[in-house]
């Protein structure tokens, strides 16, 4: 047991954990740069118009976001 009181595991040794993050982020980042790289100024638009919305707007779009994020995982795993 590591003396510092973590999760054995979990910052070392847990290569397998690892590696499925970095895939994960590195789908997200080629996902991410589709749409601006194949519409530079359909984005551009879009993102002037959520400079218009109000901070609760955004929330609820962040919050629907996650959970489905949520959702998806759970139902693949």
């Amino acid at each position: 047991m590591l003396s510092t009181g973590m999760i054995p595991g979990f910052f070392m040794g847990n290569s397998s954990m690892w590696h499925d993050l970095l895939v994960a982020l590195a789908l997200l980042l080629v996902i991410e740069g589709i749409w601006p790289f194949l519409s530079p100024n359909s984005m551009r638009e879009v993102l002037l118009m959520l400079t218009q919305q109000d901070n609760r707007s955004l929330r609820i779009s962040g919050l629907i976001s996650m959970a489905s994020g949520v959702i998806l995982l759970y139902l693949v795993n």
